[in-house]
């Protein structure tokens, strides 16, 4: 039995550095190795071992495949090297859908979070109809609260727990309105 081509599940975005496409199976290694790293797993549930992270990029795949949409894996236009996932995410019992990233530590720095999480927002609000937009951020991540900001994101003065991990975060976010207010 031959595998499914999943990178067709979804559009191919790109941007001026970045290329955003659904995960496939050969993501696997990296994401792994992303999500054997302390750093980078400290706010978003905590390390996870090959097993866990293999279930992880499933649930991603299935996620494209149900809901029509998910976390894109993004690379680099350059080198083609997979840099991390980042794109509308909303799992059952999610207070409402997100657009969320996961950076790989090596690549940190780079604004790479930010340019494929507009990308990705870009994308949510004309394709999926989305009329507003949130990540949820525990509020001790400040670079990801730095992204946010970045993106013109402002905490919404709410909290919600992330559904399964047992963690409470702030809500940040924006409206279609203020987001295209801001892009022009």
């Amino acid at each position: 039995m031959s595998a499914i081509d999943t990178s067709t599940f979804g559009p191919r975005l790109e941007t001026e550095r970045l290329i955003l496409r659904p995960p496939v199976e050969a993501d696997f290694e990296p994401l792994a190795a992303a999500m054997q790293d302390e750093e980078n797993t400290r706010y978003i549930g905590g390390v996870q071992n090959p097993p866990q992270a293999w279930r992880g990029l499933m649930s991603i795949i299935g996620h494209w495949a149900v809901r029509g949409y998910g976390f894109f894996s993004v690379l680099e236009k350059d080198t083609g090297q997979w840099v991390g996932r980042v794109g509308p995410w909303n799992p059952h019992g999610w207070v409402q859908p997100e657009v969320g990233w996961t950076i790989a530590r090596a690549h940190w720095g780079k604004g790479y979070a930010s340019e494929a999480a507009a990308a990705s927002i870009d994308w949510a609000f004309d394709t999926l109809g989305w009329s507003e937009v949130i990540h949820l951020i525990d509020e001790r991540n400040t670079g990801s609260i730095g992204v946010a900001k970045k993106l013109g994101s402002y905490h919404t003065g709410r909290q919600a727990e992330v559904a399964g991990f047992g963690m409470i975060v702030g809500v940040w976010g924006q409206t279609r309105e203020e987001w295209r207010g801001r892009r022009g």
